[in-house]
């Protein structure tokens, strides 16, 4: 049996206005690779540019794991000098910051293990779903890594002050009970309704009326900030208001039917 190849350790696909991204390394429970990050980038680009993708999805293939981090494999070649740790940290940084102020919704749907480089990702989505048999971790104290500021703020925005001292400290593997405790997921669901489960969110999501849906996810997204930029914040509802989509809701509802949002 072969192994998946390079070309083919990220998917993605579009269905009924949700882009889905699919981390395609199963063999290694979809441990990224630099090249896995760039594909990543690369989708999540295209799809911010796609009037038809108003939601996005990314998911892990397999029942072993959502991202179990970093694909030590690589290591060798990928994180074995300073310069290349510096690639490596950069890209995966970018990809994250691009994905947390991504213009539009986006879900997690965790299956198994979701550690290190994996729960960075999933943190940095606006929705997280997971099966009863998932598992979370930060193996960072384990490994001696360093854990920049971004992430550790997303975590703390996510879980608060006292629980993202005890992931961090502890870098012990917290059960999906423990993590919907926490906050860090939103909904756990059996593993033979996830697909199903999120499939039904991300459709809700995606039949709303976008500019409501990204508005707030910035102006919400934005109350976490150090320094929010208010007038932004301001002119996305304004343009809410100025919309054929506002028309159309108050429409549909007096009309007693689904409302045909456009996003304009």
């Amino acid at each position: 049996m072969h192994g998946t190849s390079e070309a083919d350790k990220v998917l993605s696909r579009v269905e009924n206005g949700v882009g889905w991204i699919t981390f395609n390394n199963p063999e290694r429970r979809n441990a990224m690779s630099l090249d896995m990050w760039a594909r990543t980038a690369d989708y999540l680009e295209a799809y911010a540019k796609d009037d038809k993708v108003r939601v996005v999805v990314l998911t892990g293939a397999g029942d072993k794991a959502f991202v179990s981090g970093a694909d030590i494999s690589k290591f060798g070649t990928e994180r074995s000098t300073p310069e290349a740790i510096a690639q490596y940290a950069e890209t995966t940084k970018r990809v994250n910051d691009q994905l947390y102020a991504y213009p539009k919704p986006t879900i997690a749907m965790i299956r198994g293990y979701c550690v290190g480089g994996g729960l960075g990702l999933a943190l940095a989505c606006d929705l997280r779903f997971c099966v009863t048999g998932s598992q979370f971790s930060v193996p960072a104290a384990k490994l001696g890594l360093g854990y920049a500021y971004p992430g550790i703020k997303r975590l703390v925005d996510t879980v608060g002050i006292a629980f993202a001292k005890e992931i961090f400290f502890t870098a012990k593997l917290f059960t999906s009970q423990q993590a919907y405790e926490m906050g860090l997921v939103n909904r756990v669901v059996p593993e033979a309704e996830l697909a199903a489960f999120v499939d039904d969110y991300a459709q809700t999501i995606a039949g709303n009326a976008p500019l409501t849906v990204n508005s707030t996810k910035f102006i919400i997204d934005q109350s976490a900030a150090l320094d929010p930029d208010l007038e932004k914040c301001d002119a996305m509802v304004a343009a809410c208001f100025a919309s054929s989509d506002y028309r159309e809701g108050r429409s549909a509802f007096m009309e007693k039917r689904k409302p045909k949002f456009t996003g304009s």
